[in-house]
């Protein structure tokens, strides 16, 4: 029987990356007199890597760092930066859920299931999501785990492993939609069953092992589906 729906949330609830965060941390990089300028290509390249600040620390091992920079507190302070303007492209409403999210949603809490979100991301900034494009509301009964809630992520299993043990959950009961390798490995890795939804950024990405792959919810994709796989 099955337990549980869990979202990752950027690329999932929402095609956050490309003009979300992207745009964020190019403006923080800015803000703080720093040349660094993530395109769309390198932006793809860093995404290989689960978290913000460990896309930042890739990026500077690879491109040098600032001289004599406090390499701890530069990140810090460039992710909590970002973090703040990325919530105000959210709150901006600039950004839309995407198909089928909402519905799933609603259909999951109406059967009873646990509803959850476990990301890389901030939490601040997954919270903001939730709240702001799914309701107060459904944000209400929705667990978030995001952020560095555990200390290693994603493609490792562990904010599935932490969802599963905190929400008393069976893994192989539990339903997660990602759109991206390193998700899939996660909630694989995890004991759990996933369905892909592509994409801008994984289009073109190995998804071996997945229970299902579709270009969005609405291709195909209901309660009783997911039901099934459990």
């Amino acid at each position: 029987m099955m337990q549980a729906l869990i979202f990752d949330c950027d690329g999932v609830l929402v095609d956050t990356e490309r003009d979300g965060h992207r745009v964020a941390f190019n403006t923080a990089f800015r803000s703080a007199g720093l040349s660094e300028d993530w395109s769309v290509d390198r932006y793809g390249e860093l995404l290989t890597t689960g978290g913000g600040k460990e896309r930042m620390r890739r990026h500077f091992d690879e491109a040098g760092w600032p001289a004599e920079a406090d390499r701890d507190a530069l990140i810090l302070g460039l992710h909590h930066a970002k973090t703040n303007l990325f919530m105000q492209i959210i709150e901006g409403g600039a950004l839309p859920l995407r198909p089928g999210v909402a519905r799933m949603v609603d259909a999951a809490l109406t059967a009873g299931l646990q509803v959850a979100v476990c990301s890389t991301s901030n939490e601040r900034a997954v919270a903001a999501v939730v709240r702001e494009l799914l309701g107060a509301e459904r944000a209400a009964r929705i667990t978030i785990f995001a952020g560095d809630a555990v200390a290693r992520k994603k493609p490792d299993p562990a904010i599935y492993t932490l969802a599963a043990t905190t929400l008393g959950l069976d893994p192989a009961s539990c339903v997660v939609i990602e759109d991206s390798h390193i998700g899939l490995t996660a909630a694989k890795a995890a004991g759990m069953r996933c369905i892909i939804t592509k994409s801008a950024y994984t289009q073109d990405e190995d998804f071996t092992g997945a229970d299902c792959v579709v270009s969005d919810l609405d291709a195909g994709i209901d309660l009783p589906f997911c039901q099934s796989l459990t």
